[in-house]
């Protein structure tokens, strides 16, 4: 039986498949064209979508409102803080938040006839003569018979504080007032005088 021939024997070149494949996956993917056409051919070059997108890479590029690119570490700046109330002037601290915030308060325990003013004037204590003036909050109400008074010798809400409250004729006694607090801040400064007025048994049903 006669070996059979293979190509290269023959003197044949045998098909490549490249060759083959070639034409048909250029003409597939680039086909011959003056204009340029996208094609789904994977390129080194091309970015991966996952690291491309700013909500899966932090580090990815974001577009401004220009236009223009910037990285997404770059931190953004800080929004300024608003002052706190505390920070107000003394003065304009006393007229337009503690007295109204205090208003309310007392109105809330019951107190409907609350009249509240600030004043530099001397000290209202019985057998303690002063000639020195102080800025303080005064509050009465029932016409006068039931009246608190809290001072700010400083003229500073964080410095010094007293109170002083008097029922009719009663000679009243001064006191310290949030001496404990390393701050003082309006909520604190109203809470304590309620709290110091409910001990008086001066608010709700007292």
């Amino acid at each position: 039986m006669a070996d059979e021939t293979n190509h290269n024997q023959a003197g044949e070149v045998a098909p490549s498949t490249v060759d083959k494949q070639a034409p048909t996956v250029a003409e597939a993917n680039a086909p011959s064209t003056s204009e340029p056409v996208a094609t789904d051919i994977p390129t080194a070059n091309a970015p991966d979508p996952k690291a491309a997108n700013p909500k899966t890479n932090p580090n990815a590029a974001k577009p401004t409102a220009d236009g223009a690119e910037k990285p997404a570490a770059a931190k953004a700046a800080k929004k300024e803080k608003a002052p706190a109330v505390e920070d107000k002037p003394f003065a304009e601290f006393i007229q337009q938040e503690y007295i109204p915030a205090l208003q309310k308060a007392i109105a809330e325990e019951g107190v409907q006839d609350l009249q509240l003013t600030f004043a530099k004037q001397k000290l209202p204590i019985a057998g303690l003569p002063s000639d020195e003036e102080y800025w303080q909050v005064i509050g009465n109400w029932q016409n006068g018979q039931r009246q608190f008074n809290v001072y700010f010798p400083d003229e500073d809400i964080q410095g010094k504080k007293g109170f002083s409250c008097n029922e009719g004729k009663r000679p009243s006694t001064l006191e310290s007032f949030l001496i404990d607090e390393r701050k003082t801040t309006l909520d604190l400064l109203v809470f304590g005088l309620v709290r110091r007025l409910n001990s008086q048994k001066w608010l709700g049903r007292n």
